[in-house]
Order: C-alpha cells, then sequence, then structure tokens
C-alpha cells in the first residue's frame, strides 16, 4: 500500500473545496472527488482528483518586496489568493476587512527579518498561524482558528526570527 504526503491530501481537498466555493462544481462532483481524495493510496491518485482545478488555483500569487518602512494596505484593496511579503526592517499592516476578497480561503506568506505583523480580518473570518516559524516573538491571533463554511478563511505562514504577529478581526 502506498503513501500520500498529509500535504499533497490537504492541498487536492481544499482545490476541490474551493471549486465547489467558486462554484465550478456541483454538489455530487464535489462528494465524488473529495472521497477519492480522501481515500488515495497514492500520490498519482490525486493528480486526476485535481488536474482540471489546478491552473486556475495557481493563477495569483502577488508579491511585495521591501526594505525597510511600512507595508501597509487598507480600505478597498484586491486581496490575492496568495500574497507573499518579503521585508527586511519594516513592519506589516494588512487590512482584509473592507477589502474586495473573491475567494473563501486565502494564504499570506511572511519573511520577515526584523519587522512584525498584524492582520486584520472581516468579522466571521477564521485564520490558522501554525504555519508561521517565531524565533524571539510571539503569535497572537484573537481570531478563530476553525472554518466555517462560506466564510473567509486565511493561512498565514513564513518566518518571523524577531518579530511578532498579530491577527485579529475588525471591530464591527
Amino acid at each position: 500500500m502506498g503513501h500520500v504526503p498529509e500535504q499533497e491530501r490537504d492541498r487536492a481537498v481544499e482545490l476541490v473545496q474551493q471549486a465547489y466555493a467558486d462554484g465550478r462544481l456541483g454538489p455530487a462532483e464535489l462528494e465524488r472527488r473529495l472521497e477519492l481524495a480522501l481515500t488515495a493510496t497514492a500520490s498519482g491518485e490525486l493528480e486526476p482528483v485535481v488536474a482540471d482545478l489546478a491552473d486556475e488555483a495557481e493563477d495569483e500569487v502577488v508579491h511585495i518586496a521591501a526594505t525597510g518602512g511600512l507595508v501597509k494596505r487598507t480600505g478597498d484593496w484586491h486581496v490575492p489568493r496568495r500574497l507573499r511579503i518579503d521585508s527586511e526592517y519594516g513592519r506589516v499592516r494588512l487590512d482584509l476587512s473592507r477589502a474586495h476578497i473573491p475567494h473563501t480561503r486565502i494564504h499570506i506568506e511572511l519573511r520577515l527579518a526584523y519587522g512584525g505583523a498584524t492582520i486584520i480580518l472581516p468579522a466571521g473570518a477564521s485564520a490558522n498561524a501554525d504555519g508561521v516559524r517565531i524565533g524571539w516573538g510571539r503569535v497572537t491571533s484573537k481570531a478563530p482558528g476553525r472554518r466555517s463554511p462560506g466564510r473567509l478563511h486565511v493561512r498565514i505562514t513564513g518566518d518571523l526570527p524577531y518579530g511578532s504577529i498579530t491577527i485579529r478581526t475588525a471591530r464591527r
């Protein structure tokens, strides 16, 4: 019996759920594909489950690089499916509360050598920052960690050797 890495299986399930959320799959097809993804015993068995979905999901990666200062996004801005921010000494402030977010799941990757980050989520959104590696700082999340169906879920990953990250939901 083969083995499917948990990360690959999770990615396949995420792609299928996103396609359903985007209206590209019906309920029966969602169920069929999820069952295939969850019962696959080899990586090759996952390929046909997501082959027609992966292209659209990989489309958008926005990369912001800065040396110092503040990387700030607030108000009505377009949030990509994947956002990567690299900053040597700066701080990051991402306010998603009034942003245009066409996806139900987004991924924010932070690579901040000495800076910290604040991420403000819209009311009802959830976030998972388990993928963030912290050196001297800490991760403080006041947002729900568990995803609610149909609501925005933000996955936050990255490296903050000397910085802290704060995640909270917007005050209504």
